[in-house]
């Protein structure tokens, strides 16, 4: 049974729904999914779960995330980024206020986005010129860094939390953004990821779901204590969460408080 997770770099100019489907085509598994979508403007790091490994997008999902942003200060578009319509143009600003945007912020999402509401998302609204309300949502970031100021153009590297939009962000600065490279998400780097283009060689960089989550905590479990977690049954263990191991070190379930909360099957 095919199952894992691939570290990709998705290149500009593909959706991450592209991606899926060329990994598809490459291992010929049906099952695949990815956790965390990038636009098709940006590149860098795309988690693609392949198998029982999209069980947990979730996880790799709340990984926190690294990005290198390039943003043009002193225009609005209606897209957040070089994509969509100039629709405000400001001063570009003689200095860059980062402090701000740090920590548990406010932040509201981009009408151009896949976020969904009321079932749709909402790029369908926009597409139609329906009115939307978009209720702004706290999201984290940890740390905002000035690679490059070359006024009305900067580049920031950005390390934040789930849900954090960075076209957002080059909006709230007063501009719009014009590259993004995601970095990393958790310790997958995009140096080490694979390239579209290498896809064939798909099975060599492959990572089990025990690599691919390096810092759940491990429980190794005997062949009955397997056999129960593979039932649905219950242990007795330490509090919180774990990554129950079966003898041979595969993934068995992701326990919490002794009751499974996802189950894998063998082999």
């Amino acid at each position: 049974m095919t199952s894992g997770v691939l570290n990709v770099n998705k290149p500009p100019g593909l959706t991450s729904f592209d991606v899926v489907a060329r990994v598809r085509q490459a291992t010929g598994v049906r099952r695949v999914g990815h956790a965390g979508t990038l636009d098709p403007l940006a590149s860098g790091v795309l988690l693609v779960c392949i198998g029982q490994a999209t069980r947990i997008m979730a996880y790799l999902q709340d990984a926190p995330k690294t990005y290198l942003a390039g943003i043009r200060l002193g225009q609005r578009t209606d897209t957040f980024d070089a994509e969509g319509r100039v629709i405000e143009e400001l001063p570009a600003p003689a200095e860059l206020e980062l402090q701000p945007y740090i920590g548990n912020i406010w932040q509201t999402p981009p009408l151009y986005s896949a976020l969904k509401r009321e079932g749709r998302p909402l790029y369908d609204y926009a597409r139609k010129g329906q009115e939307v309300t978009i209720e702004p949502r706290q999201v984290h970031v940890d740390s905002i860094d000035l690679v490059d100021w070359q006024p009305p153009l900067v580049s920031l590297r950005i390390v934040c939390g789930k849900g954090t939009y960075i076209r957002s962000l080059a909006n709230d600065l007063g501009g719009h953004l014009t590259s993004l490279v995601r970095e990393a998400v958790g310790d997958f780097r995009v140096e080490r990821a694979l390239a579209v283009g290498q896809l064939s060689a798909w099975e060599n960089e492959l990572m089990a779901i025990p690599i691919a989550l390096p810092r759940l905590p491990r429980l190794i479990a005997s062949p009955e204590q397997a056999a129960r977690l593979r039932n649905g049954l219950p242990l007795e263990c330490p509090p919180g969460e774990a990554l129950a191991l079966d003898q041979a070190g595969q993934a068995v379930a992701i326990v919490r408080d002794g009751r499974p909360k996802i189950v894998f099957g063998a082999g």
